[in-house]
């Protein structure tokens, strides 16, 4: 089978193409997944038969303060316009990686399951670009029961990795922007660091390595469920 990954120079990505060199890795330089016309040629184009879809607008937590509108319109358009055309275009498997931020910012237990995604709202520092992850979810389910495709999704937790953006930490992860604000106040010789937050909320991260290895085995085994990793 033919499998584009969307998001394909991302962390996860680049990873996945250590593991998987075969497959079509898509960035943003290939194709404007904002922008449905250019999205379904571009599968008219290539006609795939699955698709791995890692793309999508990130940032942390400030950069999502201050732009949630942004956030929430690039990745509705960016997650429609990929699972309209794939629809479309008759690709016969998909799948979606999602984010943990989509749950919840309060459960009564943990570690949190898949039934508790609409238990209640996600957490408001990023309560834009977690819902537009819920969004796709909702969708997926949608055309799985309209059009009995093999869509589905996985939501990992917490990611961290070599190819995340150490340049900039508005647009990295956890891990990545603090290890860059460590060394930043190594390099100006302070004393301390600054962290939002209270430090109380549970974490769980994972390398964004293992996040490919585990894409890897649902390609390979052909598994069709949602899941948390």
């Amino acid at each position: 089978m033919k499998y584009i990954v969307t998001g394909g120079s991302g962390m996860v990505g680049k990873h996945l193409q250590e593991l998987m060199p075969d497959l079509v890795y898509l960035s943003s330089q290939d194709c404007d997944l904002t922008d449905f016309v250019a999205v379904d040629a571009f599968f008219a184009r290539e006609k795939p038969d699955g698709v791995i879809h890692l793309a999508a607008r990130v940032g942390g937590i400030l950069e999502n303060i201050e732009n949630p509108a942004v956030f929430y319109d690039e990745n509705i358009q960016i997650n429609t316009n990929t699972l309209m055309a794939a629809h479309k275009n008759g690709v016969k498997k998909l799948v979606a990686i999602l984010s943990t931020c989509m749950y919840p910012d309060t459960v009564e237990r943990y570690p949190m399951v898949e039934e508790d995604v609409h238990k209640g709202p996600p957490a408001a520092a990023n309560f834009s670009y977690a819902y537009t992850k819920r969004c796709m979810a909702v969708q997926i389910e949608a055309y799985r029961h309209q059009h009995g495709v093999d869509y589905s999704y996985v939501i990992p937790c917490n990611l961290y990795g070599e190819h995340d953006n150490f340049e900039n930490s508005n647009k990295s992860h956890f891990v990545t922007a603090l290890i860059k604000k460590i060394i930043d106040s190594e390099k100006a010789d302070k004393k301390s660091i600054t962290l939002f937050g209270t430090g109380t909320p549970m974490r769980q991260f994972m390398y964004s390595g293992d996040l490919a290895r585990v894409i890897k085995q649902i390609l390979e085994n052909d598994i069709s469920e949602s899941f948390n990793v």
